[in-house]
């Protein structure tokens, strides 16, 4: 099951929590330095250690529409659908970790669950960092931990995230301040698809920048303990800006646009999808669940909007109609 079709914790502001590990193989040059035959090398040695339990996908096999795709759901990265050489992806069913092969790193592998659920998240990669662990040769210095293409992921190759929906904060302005603070904190505020993306609909992306010198265990202690905290402040700014008659009146009309308009463009989309969620973090919008604004998230994005209908030569305006068609279908 997908990330955005599970329920999970704290859900009206915590949208999903994904931890991320760097792994390389002793012996071989980072990606950017493999060649063709060493790249090679290493997905056949990734694919025989994880085993028939990850069907393996060759991504420069795939369309760059089909590419995009996984990046709106989340499982591949921006760096990984700028690969050069071979490349692919293993992906487990059973476990929800998939496993990026020759993307910055020989493996980034990863767990996206719904809601807060750092811990569970790590436990499940944990397993797969294992078992990578005994069937490979792991770059490891006893000083320096995991040897990783980037300094900076040095340690514990760990990159642990949330995504949150942060429209309190947002609208009181104070998402700069917040910003900074957790600089100070050795965590960052990013957009919704990460380095470099906007944080359109009010969606937000947190994850600890340190690394080196610090535990997996703190790091998931810290970033847990932050994000309750911003849990409980998030809800509060709510309580004062809904009492906001204009403010309701917007989060009515944004329902009443998803389930009548013809034709819903990618940024009318956004700003409509926030005011949406609000209205059902906060009551005011009633019978859609957590799960159908995820699915929303993921399925209306213009790539995979195009694969699910199979219309991939669709204009902007032929979208357009199609997004508004899906809205309705998944909200009913």
């Amino acid at each position: 099951m997908k990330w955005y079709e599970m329920q999970g914790k704290n859900k009206d502001v915590v949208i999903s929590s994904r931890v991320r590990l760097a792994r390389n193989i002793e012996g071989y040059p980072f990606p950017t330095r493999l060649d063709e035959k060493g790249a090679q090398e290493i997905i056949s040695k990734v694919r025989e250690a994880f085993g028939n339990e990850y069907t393996y996908t060759d991504l420069t096999a795939l369309s760059p529409l089909e590419i995009k795709g996984y990046i709106e759901r989340q499982e591949i990265s921006t760096d990984m659908a700028k690969a050069k050489g071979p490349h692919g992806l293993l992906t487990s069913d059973k476990n929800g970790v998939s496993i990026m092969v020759c993307e910055e790193d020989h493996m980034r592998l990863q767990c996206v669950m719904s809601g807060l659920a750092l811990r569970e998240a790590y436990e499940l990669v944990a397993e797969a960092d294992d078992k990578a662990d005994s069937a490979l040769d792991i770059a490891f210095d006893e000083k320096l931990g995991y040897l990783t293409h980037c300094p900076t992921n040095l340690g514990t190759g760990m990159r642990a995230s949330v995504m949150v929906f942060l429209p309190g904060m947002t609208m009181s302005r104070q998402i700069q301040s917040l910003s900074s603070q957790l600089q100070k904190l050795g965590l960052t505020v990013r957009g919704m698809y990460g380095e470099g993306s906007a944080a359109d609909g009010c969606i937000y992306q947190i994850s600890n920048q340190v690394t080196l010198g610090i535990t997996e265990e703190e790091t998931l202690d810290k970033l847990s303990n932050i994000i309750d905290q911003i849990v409980v402040s998030e809800r509060q700014l709510r309580e004062s800006i809904i009492k906001s008659d204009e403010l309701c009146d917007r989060i009515a009309r944004a329902e009443g646009v998803f389930r009548y308009a013809k034709m819903i463009s990618s940024s009318e989309f956004m700003k409509l999808y926030a005011d949406l969620r609000l209205g059902v973090s906060t009551d005011i919008i009633r019978g859609i669940s957590y799960e159908k604004l995820d699915s929303l998230l993921v399925n209306v994005m213009p790539a995979n909007l195009m694969l699910d209908s199979e219309q991939l030569s669709a204009d902007e305006k032929q979208r357009d109609k199609l997004r508004a068609e899906k809205i309705r279908t998944i909200i009913g």
